[in-house]
C-alpha cells in the first residue's frame, strides 16, 4: 500500500463549516464589547445607588469604549491561542467552556498586570472582575447560539451536510450508520452504504449522488483495493477517512473521535480551514489593489491591442480549476479568430508543430498566431495581469497550480489529476521553477509538492520569485 499522508484530526470542511467557524470570531468580538459596556452601565447607573462612582470623571464612556476595544482584541488573541478558533475538530460544550474560562482568565490577568504597572487607568475592581464575568457568560451564550443555528441549519435545511459513502460489513460500520441516523445534527448523511470496496462503484456513487466524503469502516481489505479507493477519492476530490485497525496504529497520530471511534483522514492538501480563509482574503485584497494600480497600464495595452488588430482586448480562454471550467482572462496577444477573442480554431492546423511531446500540453515557441503587440506583452508576461479579474471573481487564486485547457485535462493520467485538488493560480511553484522550459511531469511534481506543503510563507516566496521573473526572465512563449 502507498504510504498515505495523514491529516491528524480534521472534519473535511465545506463552505458551510467554514461559515460557522469564521462566524465565531465576529460574534465573540461583539459579545466582548457588549460585556464591557454592560459592566460599565451596571456600575455607573445601577450599583451607583449603593456605592457612589469615584472614577467616572477620570474614565468617561468614550475613553472606556476605546479600552474595551483594546481589551477585546487581547481576549480574542487569548481565545486563538487556546484553540477556540481551531477548525480541526468541533469541541464539546464542556471543553469549549473550560477553554473559554482559561483564555478569559489569562486575558484579564494580563489587564490586571498592565493596570498594576501603569497605575494610571482607573480604580475599579468591579470593572475588571465584572468585565471578566460578563465576557465569559456572553461569549459562551453567543457560541451556544451559533451551535443552535448550525444544528437547525443542518438538521432541518441540510445546510452544509456531509454526504458520505460508508464502506464496511462489520459492527463498526453498523454503529456509525445507526449513530448518524439517530443524530440529524451531526452534519452527516449517508447517501449509500456498501459492504465491500469497489472503486468503480464508489466513483459512480460520488458522481450520481453528490457524495463528498468516503469512510472506510472495515480495514480488512487488500492494500490494492484500498489504494484504488484512495485514488478514486483523490480523482473525485472527496475526503477519505478510515477507522484504523488497531489502537497501536492510532497512537502515532492525532486522531478525530467520531461517536467514540478513532477516525483518520487522509488529506489531499494542507490548504484548508483558516489557511483557506486567509488565502482568499489575500487574493481579494491583492486583486483589488492590483486592478486599481495597474489601470493606466491596462488602458495603454488595450489601446495598443485595438490599434494593431481588430477584435476584443481580452482573450477569454477555457480553463479548468478544481474540475470546474471557467473563462481565464488575458490581454489578447494573438490574432482574433474565435468569438471569444482567441485563436483556438487554428490549433488543429498547428498541432504537428507542438513542442511539448511529453504530456497533454500544447506549446509552440514561434507561434504564428502571435501579434507584434502580443510578442511584447507575452515577453514581459503583461498579458497575464488580466488574471486579477479571475482572482477577484474567485475563479482562481493568486498562487496555485497552472490552469490547463479542458482538452488537455481530459488527457491527464491518474497521477496528473492531483493538481486539480485546489484552485488554479495566476502563478505557482511550477511557473517560477522553469516556466515554459519545464516538462509536464516535472510541472505536475512541483504542483503536487505545493499542494502537499502549502503555507502562506510558501505563497509569499512564489509571489516574490514571480515578480523577479517578470523583470529578468524572457522564456515566456
Amino acid at each position: 500500500m502507498k504510504k498515505p499522508r495523514f491529516c491528524g484530526i480534521y472534519n473535511g470542511m465545506k463552505q458551510s463549516d467554514l461559515f460557522f467557524n469564521v462566524l465565531r470570531l465576529p460574534v465573540d468580538f461583539t459579545m466582548l464589547l457588549a460585556a464591557g459596556i454592560a459592566t460599565y452601565f451596571l456600575r455607573t447607573e445601577i450599583l451607583s445607588v449603593f456605592r457612589p462612582v469615584l472614577f467616572e470623571f477620570n474614565l468617561p464612556l468614550l475613553r472606556y469604549v476605546y479600552l474595551v476595544v483594546f481589551v477585546s482584541l487581547l481576549f480574542i488573541g487569548a481565545f486563538a491561542i487556546s484553540g477556540l478558533y481551531s477548525m480541526k475538530a468541533r469541541l464539546g460544550i464542556g471543553e469549549e467552556l473550560s477553554r473559554l474560562l482559561v483564555a478569559s482568565s489569562a486575558g484579564i490577568m494580563t489587564v490586571i498586570i498592565y493596570i498594576f504597572l501603569r497605575q494610571e487607568l482607573f480604580d475599579s475592581r468591579f470593572l475588571v472582575l465584572g468585565g471578566w464575568f460578563f465576557a465569559v457568560v456572553l461569549v459562551f451564550v453567543g457560541r451556544m447560539i451559533i451551535r443552535w443555528l448550525q444544528s437547525i441549519a443542518v438538521s432541518k435545511y441540510n445546510f452544509g451536510v456531509h454526504k458520505l459513502v460508508l464502506i464496511g460489513a462489520n459492527n463498526i460500520s453498523d454503529k456509525i450508520a445507526l449513530e448518524i441516523k439517530n443524530d440529524s445534527s451531526s452534519g452527516y448523511r449517508i447517501v449509500k452504504q456498501i459492504l465491500s470496496i469497489s472503486a468503480e462503484e464508489v466513483g459512480g456513487i460520488i458522481t450520481t449522488l453528490g457524495a463528498d466524503e468516503v469512510i472506510l469502516a472495515d480495514p480488512n481489505y487488500s492494500t490494492a483495493q484500498i489504494d484504488d479507493l484512495i485514488d478514486i477519492c483523490n480523482e473525485k476530490h472527496v475526503v477519505f477517512k478510515f477507522i484504523p485497525a488497531s489502537q497501536m496504529f492510532t497512537s502515532n497520530f492525532d486522531l478525530n473521535i467520531f461517536k467514540g471511534l478513532p477516525l483518520v483522514e487522509i488529506k489531499r492538501t494542507n490548504l484548508d480551514g483558516w489557511g483557506r480563509v486567509i488565502k482568499r482574503i489575500i487574493d481579494i485584497i491583492t486583486a483589488f489593489i492590483g486592478l486599481i494600480i495597474l489601470a493606466p497600464l491596462f488602458g495603454f495595452m488595450a489601446l495598443a491591442i485595438k490599434w494593431e488588430t481588430e477584435g476584443p482586448v481580452f482573450a477569454r480562454l477555457k480553463r479548468v480549476s478544481k474540475n470546474k471550467e471557467f473563462f481565464l482572462y488575458k490581454f489578447r496577444g494573438m490574432i482574433s479568430v474565435d468569438a471569444d477573442g482567441g485563436s483556438e480554431s487554428l490549433k488543429a492546423f498547428l498541432v504537428t508543430f507542438n513542442e511539448r511531446k511529453d504530456g497533454p500540453l500544447f506549446k509552440i515557441k514561434n507561434d504564428p498566431r502571435i501579434t507584434s503587440v502580443g510578442r511584447v506583452i507575452r515577453k514581459y508576461r503583461l498579458d497575464e495581469l488580466a488574471q486579477f479579474i479571475n482572482i477577484l471573481k474567485g475563479d482562481m487564486s493568486l498562487v496555485g497550480p497552472r490552469p490547463h485547457q479542458p482538452d488537455e485535462v481530459s488527457n491527464y493520467q491518474k497521477h496528473h489529476k492531483k493538481v486539480l485538488a485546489i484552485k488554479a493560480g495566476a502563478t505557482g511553484l511550477a511557473q517560477v521553477s522553469g516556466s515554459s522550459n519545464l516538462d509536464f511531469e516535472k510541472e505536475v511534481a512541483l504542483d503536487s509538492f505545493y499542494i502537499d506543503n502549502w503555507s502562506l510563507w510558501l505563497d509569499f516566496k512564489i509571489v516574490l520569485k514571480t515578480a523577479l521573473k517578470m523583470f529578468f526572465d524572457r522564456s515566456a512563449v
